[in-house]
């Protein structure tokens, strides 16, 4: 390592759009490395984003002068955050009590003592872990993988959040935890009217669980729209290749995939301090043509709501969409 070698900027995420309403679930699918988390953690407000807006409420979150760690903390009680490990995400030294007390007394939801144990029990309920009062005094080593998450969950619900960010909160749980988790994370979703952002690699538990799907690569997002038409009908090479990879049991017919039976790709991710010209996925894609590796494809509506960005679908009759304005009621979106 040189440390007095020229710093140079990576574009961990470029061009992402995207809008979250109450009551309704987005995933972001893609391989790892492809910007996902990122995205959370800039609208967790962990990351700054280096250009482009975050709007909550119709209003740009925009934090400078004196005041921004108390401005921050309002920011926070109404986004919260569920982290992909459940081992690191709990502090090890402390107890239940302890991690779901601590947002309650922040954001002034509780004073008392009796108020803290009423309402952490409250919680411990909320996310099916009952009895309470057998969980409250433990410690995370005493608790399950599935427990501890349930917990991680119970804790961005003790500050009374509009929107939750899950990052990939069921891939390090075993497989028959896993829709126990999602099943809980539909009922909080449907019953409080919270809004979703569901990050993942498994594009079947974005079907299951997210009303919307957003498909990113090399930090882009490539494909989006309705879960059923995204993975019924993929339009995106990229897209196609993760259903082929990753088949959905529950879908009612084949990929649609424009005559091919199979989706055949080369190379890995590529990397984002020197990405690829072009549409990124051009040295991958089995559909790769000249103007691929030259210009960037426009965004292109495939159906209402469905659109792409690829030259494949820049022709008549797929026209491309406008760019996505930014969303007032209730939202929370990033747009260059």
């Amino acid at each position: 390592m040189n440390p007095f070698a020229e710093k140079k900027s990576v574009k961990a995420v470029e061009d992402a759009s995207l809008a979250l309403y109450p009551g309704r679930a987005t995933a972001l699918v893609g391989e790892s490395g492809s910007g996902k988390t990122t995205v959370a953690r800039m609208l967790a407000r962990i990351y700054d984003p280096t250009t482009g807006v975050i709007r909550f409420r119709g209003q740009e979150v925009k934090y400078k002068g004196a005041r921004v760690a108390s401005s921050l903390r309002a920011y926070r009680r109404h986004i919260q955050m569920v982290f992909q490990d459940p081992f690191s995400s709990l502090n090890p030294v402390h107890n239940v009590r302890y991690h779901l007390s601590r947002p309650l007394r922040v954001h002034g939801h509780a004073r008392s003592e009796k108020e803290v144990t009423e309402q952490v029990l409250a919680l411990l309920r909320r996310v099916s872990l009952s009895p309470a009062e057998q969980f409250i005094e433990k410690f995370p080593h005493q608790l399950s993988g599935g427990q501890r998450q349930r917990v991680a969950i119970a804790r961005a619900l003790a500050a009374r959040p509009e929107v939750v960010l899950a990052d990939e909160p069921v891939s390090m749980l075993d497989v028959s935890i896993r829709l126990d988790i999602l099943n809980l994370l539909t009922r909080l979703k449907d019953e409080e009217q919270l809004a979703f952002l569901f990050i993942t690699h498994d594009i079947a538990s974005a079907r299951y669980f997210a009303e919307d799907t957003l498909v990113m690569y090399a930090g882009q997002m490539v494909e989006g729209g309705p879960s059923d038409d995204v993975i019924q009908s993929p339009r995106h090479p990229y897209t196609q290749l993760l259903l082929s990879v990753a088949p959905d049991p529950d879908r009612v017919q084949q990929v649609i995939n424009h005559g091919n039976t199979s989706v055949p790709t080369r190379g890995e991710i590529p990397s984002l301090i020197k990405p690829p010209s072009g549409c990124r996925f051009h040295p991958r894609c089995p559909h790769a043509m000249p103007i691929c590796s030259q210009e960037k494809p426009a965004r292109t509506e495939i159906t209402p709501g469905h659109w792409t960005h690829c030259f494949l679908y820049d022709q008549p009759g797929e026209k491309p969409a406008k760019q996505a304005k930014i969303i007032d009621a209730k939202s929370v979106q990033r747009a260059k």
